[in-house]
Protein backbone atom coordinates (compact mmCIF):
# COMPACT_ATOMS: atom_id res chain seq x y z
CA UNK A 1 0.00 0.00 0.00
CA UNK A 2 3.25 2.56 0.80
CA UNK A 3 4.50 1.99 -2.41
CA UNK A 4 1.17 2.35 -4.47
CA UNK A 5 0.84 5.63 -2.19
CA UNK A 6 4.57 6.87 -3.11
CA UNK A 7 3.79 5.97 -6.53
CA UNK A 8 0.44 8.18 -6.93
CA UNK A 9 2.21 11.02 -5.14
CA UNK A 10 5.41 10.98 -7.93
CA UNK A 11 2.46 10.42 -10.80
CA UNK A 12 0.93 13.70 -9.18
CA UNK A 13 4.29 15.66 -8.99
CA UNK A 14 4.72 14.53 -12.87
CA UNK A 15 1.23 15.87 -13.78
CA UNK A 16 1.56 18.90 -11.65
CA UNK A 17 4.91 19.72 -13.26
CA UNK A 18 3.70 18.83 -16.78
CA UNK A 19 0.98 21.11 -16.79
CA UNK A 20 3.24 23.84 -15.31
CA UNK A 21 5.60 23.17 -18.12
CA UNK A 22 2.57 23.65 -20.78
CA UNK A 23 1.33 27.18 -18.44
CA UNK A 24 3.97 28.42 -19.28
CA UNK A 25 4.43 27.67 -22.73
CA UNK A 26 0.97 28.85 -23.68
CA UNK A 27 1.72 31.57 -21.81
CA UNK A 28 4.74 32.63 -23.50
CA UNK A 29 3.29 31.74 -26.74
CA UNK A 30 0.22 34.67 -26.38
CA UNK A 31 3.22 36.71 -25.40
CA UNK A 32 5.12 36.13 -28.25
CA UNK A 33 1.99 36.49 -30.43
CA UNK A 34 1.29 40.04 -29.05
CA UNK A 35 4.61 40.84 -29.90
CA UNK A 36 5.24 40.03 -33.25
CA UNK A 37 1.87 41.57 -33.94
CA UNK A 38 2.30 44.95 -32.13
CA UNK A 39 2.40 47.91 -34.71
CA UNK A 40 1.22 50.60 -36.06
CA UNK A 41 0.20 52.20 -39.07
CA UNK A 42 0.85 56.09 -40.37
CA UNK A 43 0.89 58.27 -43.18
CA UNK A 44 3.24 60.63 -44.25
CA UNK A 45 2.43 63.32 -46.32
CA UNK A 46 4.30 65.84 -48.90
CA UNK A 47 3.05 68.80 -50.70
CA UNK A 48 4.83 70.98 -53.56
CA UNK A 49 3.34 73.70 -55.36
CA UNK A 50 4.82 74.21 -58.25
CA UNK A 51 4.44 76.45 -61.84
CA UNK A 52 3.22 74.73 -64.57
CA UNK A 53 6.51 74.43 -67.52
CA UNK A 54 3.54 73.78 -70.58
CA UNK A 55 0.50 75.64 -71.67
CA UNK A 56 -1.67 74.75 -74.43
CA UNK A 57 -3.80 77.97 -75.66
CA UNK A 58 -6.33 77.15 -78.44
CA UNK A 59 -6.87 81.29 -80.21
CA UNK A 60 -9.97 80.61 -82.04
CA UNK A 61 -12.05 83.06 -83.87
CA UNK A 62 -15.57 82.74 -85.85
CA UNK A 63 -16.92 83.82 -89.32
CA UNK A 64 -20.36 84.33 -90.94
CA UNK A 65 -20.68 84.53 -94.61
CA UNK A 66 -22.80 83.57 -97.54
CA UNK A 67 -19.80 82.47 -99.81
CA UNK A 68 -17.26 79.95 -98.74
CA UNK A 69 -14.82 81.72 -101.54
CA UNK A 70 -14.23 84.77 -99.74
CA UNK A 71 -14.41 83.65 -95.78
CA UNK A 72 -11.49 80.86 -96.59
CA UNK A 73 -10.05 84.17 -97.83
CA UNK A 74 -11.12 86.20 -94.78
CA UNK A 75 -9.89 83.42 -92.28
CA UNK A 76 -6.82 83.40 -94.22
CA UNK A 77 -5.96 87.06 -94.06
CA UNK A 78 -6.69 86.86 -90.56
CA UNK A 79 -4.55 83.26 -89.96
CA UNK A 80 -1.61 85.89 -90.56
CA UNK A 81 -2.71 88.51 -88.47
CA UNK A 82 -2.54 85.92 -85.10
CA UNK A 83 0.42 84.39 -86.35
CA UNK A 84 2.29 87.60 -86.72
CA UNK A 85 0.50 88.58 -83.32
CA UNK A 86 2.08 85.70 -81.90
CA UNK A 87 5.60 85.89 -83.34
CA UNK A 88 5.76 89.42 -82.27
CA UNK A 89 5.31 88.14 -78.38
CA UNK A 90 8.70 85.82 -79.36
CA UNK A 91 6.98 82.97 -80.05
CA UNK A 92 8.60 80.91 -82.63
CA UNK A 93 6.44 78.69 -85.52
CA UNK A 94 7.48 75.38 -83.52
CA UNK A 95 4.89 77.18 -80.75
CA UNK A 96 2.19 77.75 -82.92
CA UNK A 97 -0.26 75.25 -85.52
CA UNK A 98 -2.49 76.80 -87.33
CA UNK A 99 -5.60 74.27 -88.44
CA UNK A 100 -7.34 73.74 -90.89
CA UNK A 101 -10.52 75.96 -90.53
CA UNK A 102 -14.12 74.28 -91.30
CA UNK A 103 -17.15 75.80 -92.44
CA UNK A 104 -20.87 74.52 -91.15
CA UNK A 105 -24.06 74.96 -93.69
CA UNK A 106 -26.43 76.12 -91.20
CA UNK A 107 -29.02 76.04 -93.41
CA UNK A 108 -28.44 72.43 -93.69
CA UNK A 109 -29.18 71.61 -89.79
CA UNK A 110 -32.21 74.31 -89.84
CA UNK A 111 -34.89 72.24 -88.88
CA UNK A 112 -36.98 75.19 -88.19
CA UNK A 113 -36.89 76.89 -91.53
CA UNK A 114 -35.52 80.02 -89.89
CA UNK A 115 -34.58 82.32 -91.83
CA UNK A 116 -30.75 83.21 -91.89
CA UNK A 117 -29.26 86.51 -92.88
CA UNK A 118 -25.93 84.33 -92.61
CA UNK A 119 -25.92 80.48 -93.94
CA UNK A 120 -22.58 80.25 -93.87
CA UNK A 121 -20.43 79.89 -90.38
CA UNK A 122 -16.74 78.94 -90.32
CA UNK A 123 -14.08 78.52 -87.31
CA UNK A 124 -10.21 78.85 -87.29
CA UNK A 125 -8.42 77.42 -84.16
CA UNK A 126 -4.52 78.45 -84.22
CA UNK A 127 -3.03 76.43 -81.23
CA UNK A 128 0.06 77.75 -79.09
CA UNK A 129 1.87 75.07 -77.06
CA UNK A 130 4.55 76.29 -75.72
CA UNK A 131 7.11 75.81 -72.12
CA UNK A 132 7.22 79.42 -72.18
CA UNK A 133 4.36 80.06 -70.02
CA UNK A 134 5.00 83.46 -68.49
CA UNK A 135 5.37 84.44 -72.23
CA UNK A 136 2.08 83.01 -73.51
CA UNK A 137 0.28 84.68 -70.32
CA UNK A 138 1.60 87.91 -71.47
CA UNK A 139 0.40 87.31 -74.80
CA UNK A 140 -2.85 86.50 -73.53
CA UNK A 141 -3.33 89.78 -71.57
CA UNK A 142 -2.75 91.17 -74.52
CA UNK A 143 -5.73 89.88 -77.28
CA UNK A 144 -7.25 93.18 -77.22
CA UNK A 145 -4.89 94.02 -80.13
CA UNK A 146 -5.99 91.67 -82.02
CA UNK A 147 -9.58 92.91 -81.29
CA UNK A 148 -8.61 96.55 -82.92
CA UNK A 149 -7.58 94.10 -86.17
CA UNK A 150 -10.93 92.86 -86.46
CA UNK A 151 -10.53 89.13 -84.64
CA UNK A 152 -12.75 88.62 -82.08
CA UNK A 153 -11.36 85.46 -79.96
CA UNK A 154 -13.06 82.78 -77.93
CA UNK A 155 -12.77 81.75 -74.76
CA UNK A 156 -14.34 78.22 -74.06
CA UNK A 157 -14.49 76.96 -70.80
CA UNK A 158 -15.18 73.42 -70.96
CA UNK A 159 -14.30 70.77 -74.33
CA UNK A 160 -10.86 70.40 -76.14
CA UNK A 161 -10.79 73.62 -77.12
CA UNK A 162 -9.96 75.56 -73.66
CA UNK A 163 -6.28 76.52 -72.08
CA UNK A 164 -4.64 73.89 -70.37
CA UNK A 165 -1.89 73.94 -68.20
CA UNK A 166 -0.06 71.48 -67.30
CA UNK A 167 3.67 70.37 -64.98
CA UNK A 168 5.77 67.88 -66.56
CA UNK A 169 8.52 67.77 -64.19
CA UNK A 170 7.39 65.31 -60.94
CA UNK A 171 10.18 62.59 -62.05
CA UNK A 172 12.09 65.54 -61.49
CA UNK A 173 10.82 66.50 -57.44
CA UNK A 174 9.48 62.86 -56.93
CA UNK A 175 12.39 60.94 -55.04
CA UNK A 176 12.43 64.55 -52.68
CA UNK A 177 9.03 64.30 -51.45
CA UNK A 178 8.98 60.52 -51.03
CA UNK A 179 11.72 61.18 -48.40
CA UNK A 180 9.82 63.69 -46.67
CA UNK A 181 6.30 61.58 -46.92
CA UNK A 182 8.64 58.81 -45.08
CA UNK A 183 9.82 61.46 -42.57
CA UNK A 184 6.80 63.03 -42.03
CA UNK A 185 5.50 59.40 -41.29
CA UNK A 186 8.05 58.68 -39.36
CA UNK A 187 7.56 61.34 -36.94
CA UNK A 188 4.02 60.73 -36.61
CA UNK A 189 4.91 57.15 -35.54
CA UNK A 190 7.45 58.27 -33.21
CA UNK A 191 5.48 60.58 -31.40
CA UNK A 192 2.24 57.87 -30.71
CA UNK A 193 5.27 55.29 -29.49
CA UNK A 194 6.16 57.78 -26.98
CA UNK A 195 2.78 58.51 -25.96
CA UNK A 196 2.04 54.31 -25.38
CA UNK A 197 5.12 54.15 -23.75
CA UNK A 198 6.96 51.96 -26.22
CA UNK A 199 9.56 52.45 -28.88
CA UNK A 200 9.39 52.23 -31.79
CA UNK A 201 10.63 49.01 -33.84
CA UNK A 202 11.98 48.90 -37.77
CA UNK A 203 9.48 49.25 -41.06
CA UNK A 204 7.83 46.32 -41.59
CA UNK A 205 5.60 47.45 -44.60
CA UNK A 206 5.63 50.66 -46.63
CA UNK A 207 3.42 51.52 -50.03
CA UNK A 208 3.51 54.64 -51.96
CA UNK A 209 0.78 56.68 -52.54
CA UNK A 210 -0.20 58.11 -56.22
CA UNK A 211 0.74 61.29 -57.29
CA UNK A 212 -1.71 63.83 -57.34
CA UNK A 213 -1.29 67.38 -60.06
CA UNK A 214 -4.15 69.83 -59.90
CA UNK A 215 -4.69 73.81 -59.81
CA UNK A 216 -4.19 75.16 -56.57
CA UNK A 217 -7.57 76.88 -57.08
CA UNK A 218 -9.66 77.96 -59.69
CA UNK A 219 -7.77 81.67 -60.41
CA UNK A 220 -4.37 80.30 -60.89
CA UNK A 221 -4.57 77.14 -62.95
CA UNK A 222 -0.86 77.62 -63.65
CA UNK A 223 0.12 77.25 -60.29
CA UNK A 224 0.06 73.52 -59.25
CA UNK A 225 -0.48 71.48 -55.94
CA UNK A 226 1.40 68.28 -56.26
CA UNK A 227 0.87 65.48 -53.51
CA UNK A 228 1.52 62.27 -52.32
CA UNK A 229 1.00 59.94 -49.14
CA UNK A 230 2.87 57.41 -48.08
CA UNK A 231 1.47 54.85 -45.96
CA UNK A 232 4.35 52.95 -43.19
CA UNK A 233 3.76 49.75 -41.00
CA UNK A 234 6.02 50.21 -38.08
CA UNK A 235 6.90 47.39 -35.38
CA UNK A 236 6.49 48.64 -31.36
CA UNK A 237 9.10 47.48 -29.41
Amino acid sequence: METTSKQSIIAAAIIAAGMTVMGLTLRNGIVTFKDRDRCITVKGLSEREVKANKVTWPLIYKELGNDPSTMYDNLNRKNAKVVDFLKAGGLTADEINVNPPTITDRQADNYSNEIMTYRYKAESVITVTSSNVDKVRKLMSKQAELMKQGIALINETYGENQITYEFTGLNEIKPEMVEEATKNARKTAEKFAEDAGSSLGSIRNAQQGFFSIEDRDANTPYIKNVRVVNTIEYSLE
